[in-house]
């Protein structure tokens, strides 16, 4: 029996096959025959993981949004071992989202492409919508860990700062993209990052 390890790779394969091809031609480009040559595996193999193309699309987008999400937290832990206070915490891990270099705006357009087709695609939507009910809970974690710490006022809502700080951070990604030069979005961040997180922590 092929182990649990080929199931995983084969489906990486074809998931870096569908953003291959979203990176370099578009959405349009995706089809199932497409992305089986791209990833150097036969058309029914593909079928045989993903039995729709749907699937397979949802497949490669919950991947990119986890490999994201997993970006995220391994700065937040590096920096958290180190010391670093909260608010510098999550300035870095969220300026590491922007689409600031080659790589990022290669990674953003593919998620760009994706999103762009929540409106017709109910389970591209329910992957967007479950990662971002994440990213939010994870923020108010940040924002109440603040609290604890001293360096967020007590009376601040939690939830409601992190679904400022995620709608910022989205906007400023599509700008960033559009026009790189024109958006200051690392002082965007640090602006409202400051404005949330106005004390000194005090560790205990």
């Amino acid at each position: 029996m092929p182990r649990t390890a080929d199931h995983d790779a084969r489906r990486r394969q074809v998931a870096d096959a569908v953003e291959r091809l979203v990176a370099d031609e578009g959405f349009g480009a995706v089809t199932v025959a497409r992305t089986a040559a791209l990833a150097g595996i036969s058309v029914g193999l593909v079928q045989h993981y993903f039995p729709s193309k749907d699937e397979m699309l949802r497949h490669a987008f919950t991947r990119l949004r986890d490999r994201l999400d997993e970006r995220v937290r391994a700065q937040v832990k590096r920096d958290d071992r180190a010391g670093a206070r909260i608010e510098e915490i999550l300035l870095r891990a969220l300026t590491g989202l922007l689409p600031l270099d080659e790589p990022r705006r290669r990674e953003y357009r593919v998620e760009l492409a994706f999103t762009g087709r929540i409106a017709d695609n109910p389970q591209l939507a329910e992957v967007l919508a479950r990662s971002n009910a994440q990213v939010r809970a994870a923020l108010a974690q940040a924002v109440h860990n603040g609290k604890e710490c001293g360096e967020v006022p007590a009376e601040t809502d939690a939830a409601a700062a992190a679904g400022r700080l995620l709608a910022l951070l989205d906007g400023l990604k599509l700008h960033v993209y559009g026009d790189p030069a024109a958006v200051a979005a690392s002082d965007a961040l640090a602006a409202e990052l400051s404005r949330i997180f106005p004390g000194r922590c005090v560790r205990g």
